[in-house]
């Protein structure tokens, strides 16, 4: 299990494959996505990265939280999040996630706040049909109609489909496909819409019911915070593999 990404939704444009097909996608941006802190067995009973992403203003940020900024290293963040993963898939405090972490082809679920619509009656909310149009209804076309019994129950369940409160929900979209991915930019194209406002925050994982790519990194793309790329464990020669007497 690798790490998701927190990233910024820039809105929707459309990409053209070679055959002259249009494929609608959403654009999002990974502005500074770095690893935080860790949480392991050990110390926290569970194995998950922090991550954050954006500058926040010093002002802003509490002593306590500036205390565990300058811990990790790390510049306040605007946004954090926290994403479970193995033990193999820990990632390096202060390590910046790069937008090919993800390739091109793979499946994705990607989570964030919906829209808020405000007030909304039945049929917006709840895609109700409404009552009919003629024989008898009277200017109550889009009501939602009954909403319990008589004497029996004699009240209205909870949870009933009325009018209300519609969206700022926590949407999750399952296997969206990344069409494109630009490391220079930290763009990332994902095929469809997905949930919530230009400029809002959203998480992006690894879909849980599609098979990951042979070809995804393991534990994922980083690069460390001086811009170097992580070093390769050196290994060690045996006293059998040493040079000849």
């Amino acid at each position: 299990m690798r790490s998701g990404v927190i990233a910024q939704k820039l809105g929707m444009t459309r990409v053209f494959t070679d055959a002259g097909e249009h494929v609608p996608v959403t654009v999002l941006k990974l502005d500074g996505c770095q690893v935080v802190a860790q949480r392991t067995k050990e110390q926290n009973g569970y194995t998950a990265v922090q991550l954050g992403i954006g500058r926040a203003k010093v002002k802003n940020v509490s002593k306590a939280e500036r205390g565990r900024f300058a811990v990790s290293k790390v510049e306040p963040k605007l946004k954090l999040a926290e994403f479970r993963v193995e033990e193999e898939g820990l990632l390096p405090i202060g390590a910046e996630i790069t937008a090919d972490h993800f390739v091109v082809g793979q499946f994705v679920d990607v989570t964030g706040t919906s829209k808020g619509k405000g007030f909304a009656g039945a049929m917006k909310r709840w895609n109700f049909g409404g009552l009919r149009a003629s024989h008898g209804v009277s200017i109550s076309h889009r009501s939602h109609g009954s909403t319990g019994g008589r004497q029996d129950p004699g009240k209205t369940f909870k949870n009933k489909k009325m009018a209300g409160h519609l969206g700022v929900e926590r949407v999750t979209t399952l296997n969206l496909r990344v069409v494109q991915t630009d490391a220079d930019r930290g763009l990332i194209l994902v095929e469809g819409a997905v949930p919530g406002t230009r400029g809002g925050y959203i998480y992006i994982r690894d879909a849980v019911k599609k098979a990951l790519p042979k070809d995804a990194p393991r534990p994922g793309k980083f690069k460390l915070a001086d811009g170097a790329a992580p070093a390769a464990p050196e290994q060690t020669a045996s006293p059998a593999e040493g040079a000849a007497p």
